[in-house]
């Protein structure tokens, strides 16, 4: 029995190797097809909630502040004028004062701190169409044209960026940033391309305000963690409308991430998942973690073959990361990328397992219990 369960286990972790590079090659078709030109370039309200200081942070609001458009605004948000990020907004405001405000929240309507933010920013905000932004993020000049563009199309309700990463230079942040180009884009192109589903990220994701208004606006997602990947069920389900994933990705500083917060970012993130999409469908995503199949594989019959077919999978993983990375980046495969990759996947699924038996997060300094489509409850609610 033994045996048998080893050799499920690593035909399991083979089959997902194909299905990640499956993934990829739909990635490439995706990222290879033509930015579209805005055939008018409406006016845009850039909304960017800021929480303590991000690596980067005064560099990415200056992107930002930078753009090739004519008409739009950077509107940056905190919750209190004692956030570390209030005096870096403020002295953006005032190097860019036709472009850039700073404002502090008022009210504070639910739990979910980023969704409270951008109710206030939202109803500052001038123009019509709001792009949700987050700090750590940067994006190429035409960012806000290719917006545009896509909701010139009024089937379009909503569009929403992949996601590759750059900075850091420590090992968590190395970690993160594979996880972005090979787990998380991928799993946005993919089931969009392949079964016309959704998946929105927060950062950055674009809509109208007349849209947002007829989901109940921010407000209506204040108690709920995934509010990124709600708003675009409900432009679908409540709207009629269509999400769009846009041909050119959104750039995360990773900054100087550890490994022990890259581990407790990907278990919120997993939270999120096992939350929204229940436990059965949650654990068929064990597939696109060849590495860690293959141990579970080797554990459960420990041999001289099966060493050699851990080695083998987790090998060819990292190859197919590496080079996903250096294309998505634009950057040259290094050595170091093949020998973290088996590391960062047997840390992604810890995180995965561990997202199974808790319901429990940190985020920005809040300790949350998340239920049943990611509702948030106090940590010590029943």
């Amino acid at each position: 029995m033994p045996a048998l369960l080893s050799n499920l286990l690593f035909a399991a972790a083979i089959f997902g190797l194909f299905a990640v590079i499956f993934e990829l090659v739909l990635l490439w078709r995706h990222y290879r097809e033509a930015v579209p030109l805005p055939p008018s370039r409406p006016g845009i309200s850039i909304l960017k909630p800021l929480c303590g200081l991000e690596d980067g942070l005064a560099e990415n609001i200056e992107v930002f502040a930078s753009l090739d458009y004519p008409r739009y605004e950077l509107v940056l948000g905190v919750r209190r004028e004692d956030d570390p990020s209030w005096p870096i907004a403020q002295q953006a405001a005032r190097r860019h004062p036709e472009r850039v405000r700073a404002i502090i929240q008022r009210g504070d309507p639910g739990l979910n701190a980023k969704v409270n933010q951008l109710a206030t920013l939202a109803r500052e905000a001038r123009h019509d169409i709001l792009v949700v932004s987050d700090s750590n993020v940067r994006v190429g000049p035409r960012y806000l044209d290719e917006i545009a563009a896509q909701l010139s199309d009024s089937s379009v309700a909503l569009v929403t960026h992949g996601i590759v990463g750059t900075g850091g230079s420590r090992l968590g942040s190395l970690m993160d940033r594979l996880h972005l180009a090979t787990f998380v884009t991928p799993g946005m192109v993919a089931p969009a391309r392949l079964f016309d589903i959704s998946f929105v990220v927060g950062k950055s994701m674009a809509l109208r305000r007349q849209d947002l208004r007829k989901l109940g606006g921010f407000e209506a997602y204040k108690d709920v963690l995934a509010e990124d990947y709600l708003i675009g069920r409900d432009v679908r389900l409540v709207l009629g409308r269509e999400v769009r994933i846009a041909h050119t990705p959104v750039v995360n500083v990773s900054g100087s991430i550890s490994v022990v917060e890259f581990y407790h970012r990907w278990l919120r993130w997993d939270t999120i998942q096992h939350k929204l999409m229940g436990r059965p469908l949650y654990a068929a995503q064990l597939l696109l973690n060849p590495p860690a199949l293959a141990l579970l594989g080797l554990l459960s019959h420990p041999s001289g073959s099966s060493v050699r077919l851990f080695l083998l999978l987790c090998a060819a993983k990292s190859v197919v990361d590496g080079l996903a990375r250096s294309w998505l980046e634009g950057s040259r495969l290094r050595l170091r990328d093949l020998l973290v990759t088996p590391l960062k996947d047997l840390v992604a699924g810890a995180a995965f397992a561990h997202a199974l038996l808790s319901d429990t997060v940190i985020w920005r300094g809040n300790r949350l219990r998340v239920a049943r489509g990611t509702k948030l409850l106090e940590a010590d609610a029943s």
